[in-house]
């Protein structure tokens, strides 16, 4: 990482060609290791600092009206027009909708495969703004397929998605998007307990971005550095930053579009990041737990859209800030809202989420209510490959 890029065609139709052949049984990035945030920082730094030559974009060998012969069948590239990439464009905005949903479980496949078909037709040179825009169909593809294997829990698949996308977005022209993939590795660092990685991962997310980045994307990018810092118990810090996201935020005036991949970046996803940096704050300054639940309150009182796995980590939230608050009347609730929706949801994150705020449940274990929770948490929680359910404490 990075690659050349008249590789980045081959690479993306070559990955997704083994993702869809192999992790039917797990075996893509089985016994592979996440890479370090800093590793791909270090790595990753020049090149997102400098701008892509379009002429580059296509892998270029004797005829380059021919896709590269390398690694996994590709049919042969054939040029494709405007309404072409119009429909592409319109069937990611449906793969989102399906993931925010319904979580990443159920089209994740769906969406390598039409992956690996852009991968297919970006071997062919188009027009230099043709190009433009399907290497953006490709980001936008790249980042689901990441974000959708991140939450069901095939995280080095994830990590790969996301470094594509930074690629192919790049390629592109588009550092803003390059940016935002980057900081979906992030995140994930984030959700699996490496913060420190996260932050490395952000600050070339936010120094990659580029100057084109409007204020709504640099608050994004600021709530995921202040979980991170919340996730080491740096309040003073997430405070700082969350204050700055907000400021970008209400600066953003609305009179430029935001691209499609920040039209899920709303009111209530602020207040939502809000909750849950404060909630994670709360671990360490347990002080912070009544700032979680009054942003969480925010968040699900404008969450009307049908985005059900944001509402569900909403819940979430709430039900363990208010565990930690002292409130247990109020975080049965929560907590029974959230199971109420998880079941027609396939996003393991839920999950792993519903874990953290269980753990949370053992003070108040004596509480025939709480005791009651805990039972149907267990039972609810899908089983160990041993067998036994996931729940401890």
């Amino acid at each position: 990482v990075p690659w050349a890029p008249e590789r980045t065609a081959a690479v993306l139709t070559e990955f997704t060609g083994m993702d869809l052949m192999l992790n039917r049984r797990g075996l893509v990035g089985a016994g592979v290791a996440l890479t370090a945030g800093s590793a791909l920082s270090s790595a990753m730094y020049d090149w997102l600092h400098t701008d892509p030559t379009l002429s580059a974009d296509a892998p270029d060998f004797d005829n380059p009206l021919h896709a590269d012969p390398a690694g996994f069948d590709r049919y042969e590239a054939a040029p494709i027009g405007s309404q072409e990439i119009e429909e592409l464009e319109r069937s990611v905005e449906v793969f989102r909708a399906w993931d925010a949903a319904r979580g990443g479980g159920l089209q994740r496949k769906a969406v390598v495969g039409q992956l690996n078909e852009v991968g297919g037709m970006l071997a062919y040179r188009h027009p230099d703004h043709l190009q433009r825009r399907l290497w953006g169909v490709a980001a936008n593809l790249a980042v689901l397929a990441g974000w959708m294997s991140h939450d069901v829990g095939l995280e080095p698949t994830a990590q790969k998605y996301f470094v594509i996308a930074a690629h192919a977005a790049r390629e592109g022209g588009d550092r803003p998007r390059a940016g935002e993939a980057l900081s979906r590795a992030a995140r994930q660092m984030v959700h699996l307990g490496r913060p420190d990685d996260a932050l490395d991962l952000m600050k070339l997310a936010q120094s990659g971005s580029g100057d084109e980045v409007l204020p709504r994307t640099r608050a994004m990018l600021y709530t995921i550095e202040a979980w991170a810092q919340a996730s080491m118990g740096k309040g003073q810090a997430m405070r700082r930053t969350l204050g700055r996201a907000e400021d970008l935020f209400v600066s953003d005036r609305g009179d430029v579009p935001p691209p499609s991949w920040m039209q899920m970046f709303k009111e209530e996803d602020l207040y939502g990041m809000q909750a849950l940096a404060y909630r994670t704050l709360a671990e360490h300054e347990p002080g912070a737990a009544v700032h979680a639940q009054h942003y969480a309150e925010k968040a699900l009182a404008l969450r009307v859209d049908g985005r059900q796995r944001s509402k569900i980590f909403d819940f979430l939230s709430m039900a363990s800030a208010c565990f930690i608050a002292d409130d247990p009347e109020q975080a049965d609730r929560y907590a029974r809202l959230a199971l109420m929706s998880m079941g027609s949801n396939s996003s393991h994150r839920t999950w792993d989420r519903l874990r953290q705020m269980y753990r949370l449940t053992a003070e108040y274990s004596s509480y025939p209510k709480i005791h009651e929770l805990r039972e149907e948490i267990k039972l609810a929680l899908p089983r160990t490959a041993k067998g036994g359910n996931s729940a401890r404490a």
